[in-house]
């Protein structure tokens, strides 16, 4: 297919150069930061650089609009697009009808719609296996629905219809496993940081943690530590700690182990 794309941020970067390896031709990318659409044009073989949001003359068959949630609908007043083309965002959130209902007031032509989310936290430089990355895909026709799974399948194994309710869960959940987590490694690496410890020494821990999870149905099955078992000298020795050092980690791990301790020991 041919395809082109808004946005030449993290999801961008990856999802073009996944189609192209997969056989697409991306005709275009546009980014308000010329430098960072020249940046990805370079990696691939025959992509112009967008000056605007003029693709009336454009050749793509899908535009993909992968730029962040807040931004969405101000690309929307401004785009122009060919008539027939296949409209679709990449966001977890942004509800497939809000999509349309958009298009429809800001538009001059007759588009498709739907939404082509990949359920991944996305960073230039590290590379993943696209074929275990999950696709979400929505769109008001089954024609363009099944056009936009046939383009997702071409380079992942994990497509799915989903619809707006079902992304917007997925996408509070992941937010919870991906996004909360790291910022707890984070706390973990600061902490370390401050006493002169290496993080490496968490490392095979955490991967641990992970894995337990992973390979569970459950992973409340997994849960351990002072809070799971009730031992309350230990939480409060950590805590006096962290009142000395940090007052936003001392409340994240009051927090924590509250919830913890709500969760397991009452039972």
């Amino acid at each position: 297919m041919k395809i082109s794309f808004v946005g030449a941020g993290n999801v961008a970067w990856h999802l073009a150069q996944a189609f192209e390896e997969a056989g697409h031709w991306i005709c275009e990318v546009y980014s308000r930061d010329t430098q960072k659409a020249r940046q990805l044009a370079s990696n691939l073989y025959d992509t112009n650089i967008q000056p605007d949001l003029n693709f009336s003359e454009s050749e793509a068959e899908v535009i993909v609009i992968a730029v962040s949630d807040d931004a969405i609908e101000s690309v929307i007043e401004r785009i122009v697009l060919p008539e027939g083309v296949i409209l679709v965002h990449t966001s977890g959130t942004r509800s497939l009808a809000e999509f349309q209902n958009l298009v429809e007031i800001y538009s001059d032509v007759f588009v498709h719609t739907g939404v082509f989310y990949p359920l991944q936290t996305f960073t230039k430089d590290v590379e993943m296996d696209y074929r275990d990355l999950p696709f979400c895909i929505e769109s008001k026709t089954e024609l363009i629905e099944n056009k936009l799974i046939a383009l997702a399948q071409s380079i992942s194994d994990q497509v799915s219809r989903t619809d707006s309710d079902e992304r917007f869960i997925l996408h509070v959940a992941a937010v919870f496993a991906s996004n909360f987590t790291n910022y707890l490694l984070t706390v973990s690496h600061e902490l370390l940081e401050r006493e002169q410890l290496s993080f490496d020494l968490l490392k095979p821990l955490i991967h641990t943690t992970i894995s337990k999870a992973l390979q569970s149905n459950d992973p409340s099955l997994g849960q351990t530590g002072p809070a799971r078992r009730g031992d309350w000298k230990t939480t409060g020795r950590h805590l006096e700690y962290l009142q000395e050092t940090n007052e936003d980690w001392t409340e994240i791990y009051r927090l924590l182990t509250d919830k913890i301790r709500n969760t397991y020991i009452s039972k």
